[in-house]
């Protein structure tokens, strides 16, 4: 079987708020994925100012889920162009 990686608590800050996250991946992971998100929610609070945190945290998640899409079809379209 595969080796278990032990899990570590990362404390970051998303929109203003602390949270800490568990997690198997390392710290540097961690942080990179929680500037993702903070960075995603601050250019929507840019161009929606009085979205309330709920708002705010589902608009970035269907933007963030948006983007990951299209970059699994970009994949794709490469895969069947090298085949």
């Amino acid at each position: 079987m595969g080796e278990d990686k032990e899990k570590s608590r990362t404390v970051v800050t998303i929109n203003n708020q602390q949270y800490t996250i568990v997690s198997k991946e390392g710290s540097d992971y961690v942080n990179k994925v929680a500037e993702l998100v903070n960075n995603k929610m601050r250019e929507l609070k840019e161009l929606n100012p009085y979205l309330d945190s709920t708002k705010l945290a589902v608009l970035t998640a269907v933007n963030i889920g948006s983007e990951y899409i299209h970059l699994l079809s970009q994949l794709e379209d490469e895969k069947k162009d090298e085949d």
